[in-house]
């Protein structure tokens, strides 16, 4: 028995330091992009051979960058395009990918399962080989330059669908059925009762909605003219380009840019986790 636990002990130890050395590599990018922005921008290149990379300048230095890079440049503006493009995708994403699983999970209709069949097809299709296509269709659309052009395309997901539709399936049909005998229509069922029931799926999706539309680069890129539109992602190469270039504020505007998506993995990572094993279920 003595054995045994100090074997679970043993594997408990190296299993917790491995794990802490992985975090730290993997991590250390991070911090010295963090410290890099709150010292002057000689010691970033001076201290990059030796541990004093990963400390911070003095403390009267910590906000020098960020005070230069928003004087500079219009960075407001920018965080507030990608919140708006962000959020706007984040809900459109749940509701049309909502709707989309209610229909394959809860209505039999003719060619639905080819229909979905071929939804997942399309899941090994990568997304960069659909740009052209959809810049055409919002070319089309006349909505080129427009906030629209950012937002409509990246709504819908086939994997979205796929983990509502799951989620849908999972709940009874009676539960449908005996709100059918109540006489609500089948939006009031829902909206009201059937959403509520897949919050995991719900946070899950709107999370990665959220960091897809706020990490994303290209396709901004190719709808947006006008610089005042542009998402921080966009706006962070022009700023890496004029000159002069300022190392620290760079890492700066880097940090900001992270910062929403540290928050979001914060609170959303309970329900991630639930989301991303609940996507995983059989298909029913």
């Amino acid at each position: 028995m003595n054995k045994m636990i100090s074997r679970k002990k043993f594997h408990i130890i190296w299993t917790t330091v491995l794990i802490t050395i992985l975090a730290l590599f993997f991590l250390f990018p991070l911090v010295w992009m963090i410290v890099s922005s709150m010292k002057p921008e000689s010691q970033i290149y001076s201290n990059i051979n030796n541990v004093k990379a990963f400390l911070p300048g003095t403390f009267s230095e910590w906000g020098k960058a960020y005070a230069g890079v928003f004087r500079r440049f219009n960075v407001v503006r920018y965080i507030l395009n990608s919140v708006f493009y962000a959020t706007s995708l984040t809900i459109g994403s749940i509701v049309i990918n909502a709707l989309a699983g209610y229909g394959f999970a809860k209505f039999k209709f003719t060619g639905r399962k080819l229909l979905f069949a071929l939804m997942i097809a399309l899941l090994v299709i990568p997304g960069t080989t659909l740009l052209i296509q959809q810049f055409q269709v919002a070319k089309f659309l006349h909505i080129l330059n427009s906030p629209l052009a950012v937002i409509l395309p990246g709504m819908s997901s086939p994997f979205y669908i796929y983990m509502f539709r799951n989620a849908f399936a999972d709940i009874p049909d009676s539960i449908t059925e005996a709100a059918e005998l109540d006489g609500a229509n089948n939006l009031k069922i829902f909206w009201k009762i059937l959403l509520p029931m897949t919050l995991p799926t719900v946070a899950t999706v709107g999370t990665l909605s959220f960091i897809g539309s706020w990490n994303d680069y290209v396709w901004p890129l190719m709808v947006l003219v006008n610089s005042d539109q542009f998402p921080l992602q966009v706006a962070i190469t022009n700023i890496n380009n004029t000159q002069p270039v300022y190392m620290n504020q760079v890492m700066a505007i880097l940090t900001i840019s992270t910062i929403p998506l540290v928050l979001v993995y914060i609170f959303f990572q309970k329900y991630l986790t639930q989301g991303m094993g609940a996507a995983g279920n059989g298909d029913k």
